[in-house]
């Protein structure tokens, strides 16, 4: 019998004592962390809702869970992974009403727009990942089977989940060499995505990733947002206000620009141009806003400055503006279908924000450069209907051809959309893998 060497023992021992202080060493930091957004809710009002949202969370489900029922727990962090998960809900919806569904999120961001969702039965915060609260948690809900969206680990749920032989999913999954997975200090972590019943990935390079790292459970099935996209602008409703501040259905009617989910750092590039050429429109829909927010924005624009609630009090005063800003959530993604040049935020800042609902529409995308983990972003760009820029002399540039070159503009709003009709199709194979065959 060949005798261990050395260097192999130790590492037996390192990933014996891994196992044994991995679990402790990860609850306690998620103990912390809780107990750190109980303090921060005294001043922080995105704590605070997550503070409050925590405590609701049994007494939803002791409400709203039927233990008669079967139930699919879909889980998304935010309002962004929601978008993703929905096109998969919505199916599920439709063909397997046998079901019900119980979706969490993390993040107040989306639990506090999409908590009156229809599409589930019940929807709440997630519990903390401590291993009481999972037991808790999953022994109350009971479910059939668990589906993550895209950027999901929580250790001590999916650990549970694998003992229960509970069948996990994680959907339009993107994976980079950069994340900690494949790191050789923290390559401990790939266990992790072994509990996993299958993973879905968006591309070749995200499967072969994995590969790497010994897990191979790996589907490549794309991203479930082009369904989504493809669905709202199927479903698209007008918006009056928006329609007669383009003037949408005038022969002579000026060149718009939308910019959707605009930052300040996305406001210093774009707003000098639209200063110097008044008869191009601009809509503007703000990641986020307030009065102080809306009123330095109005300060950028020199040739007329609406917010769509004052022209709901007073219509006529979209007649005179140049600049329109959308003060209210759920406009943006029908929005997109009165511009003829699209302009996405947060390239400038803490990364882009979704261009493929722009896209859909067929009009070419501008976006700053923070895009390295949008596989879209590239993929696009590829195609000539993406158009990534880094300064302001660049917007300056391809805005002056975009805006003043109808032909150039019209084929490189056509490749945009022909993008994205190339990749439609993921939500229907994750659905055949994993719902419809399933007794």
């Amino acid at each position: 019998m060949r005798v261990p060497r050395l260097k192999e023992v130790r590492g037996f021992l390192a990933e014996g004592c891994r196992q044994l202080l991995e679990k402790p060493l990860y609850s306690g930091a998620i103990s912390a962390f809780g107990a750190g957004v109980s303090v921060a809710a005294f001043r922080n009002p995105k704590a605070r809702l997550l503070a409050h949202g925590q405590k609701e969370i049994w007494r939803k489900l002791d409400e709203n869970i039927d233990p008669c029922s079967k139930y699919i727990w879909i889980h998304a962090a935010s309002l962004g992974e929601f978008e993703q998960g929905r096109p998969i809900i919505e199916k599920i919806r439709r063909e397997r009403p046998d079901y019900k569904i119980l979706l969490t999120f993390f993040s107040p961001s989306g639990y506090e727009v999409r908590k009156d969702y229809a599409g589930a039965d019940c929807v709440c915060y997630l519990p903390f990942d401590t291993p009481g609260r999972v037991k808790r948690f999953l022994d109350k809900v009971n479910p059939e089977m668990a589906i993550f969206v895209k950027y999901e680990f929580w250790r001590n749920y999916l650990h549970e989940l694998w003992q229960r032989q509970v069948p996990t999913y994680l959907v339009s999954a993107v994976f980079r060499p950069d994340q900690f997975f494949f790191k050789k200090r923290s390559a401990w972590y790939g266990l992790w995505l072994k509990w996993y019943t299958r993973i879905f990935v968006q591309d070749e390079r995200s499967k072969q990733l994995l590969a790497g790292i010994g897990v191979d459970a790996v589907d490549v099935c794309g991203d479930t947002r082009f369904d989504r996209v493809s669905e709202i602008r199927a479903a698209g409703k007008p918006i009056p206000l928006i329609e007669s501040f383009t003037r949408r259905n005038d022969k002579d009617r000026p060149v718009v620009m939308m910019a959707g989910s605009s930052w300040q750092e996305d406001e210093a590039v774009y707003s000098e141009w639209f200063n110097r050429h008044p008869k191009v429109k601009l809509v503007i829909a703000p990641h986020e806003y307030d009065d102080e927010r809306l009123d330095a924005l109005k300060k950028l624009f020199s040739n007329g400055v609406v917010l769509l609630s004052e022209a709901k009090e007073n219509p006529q005063l979209v007649n005179d503006a140049q600049v329109l800003i959308i003060d209210c959530f759920g406009l943006l993604s029908s929005a997109y279908a009165y511009c003829d040049v699209a302009y996405v935020g947060g390239g400038f800042g803490a990364g882009l924000h979704n261009i493929n609902e722009a896209a859909v529409y067929d009009v070419p995308v501008i976006y700053g450069p923070n895009n390295s983990k949008f596989i879209e972003a590239r993929e696009m760009e590829e195609w000539g209907g993406g158009i990534p820029i880094y300064s302001k002399d660049d917007f300056e540039r391809e805005a002056d051809i975009l805006f003043f070159n109808d032909t150039e503009r019209a084929t490189r709003g056509h490749l945009a959309g022909e993008y994205i009709r190339s990749k439609i199709g993921a939500t229907e194979k994750i659905f055949k893998s994993i719902i419809r065959n399933y007794q």
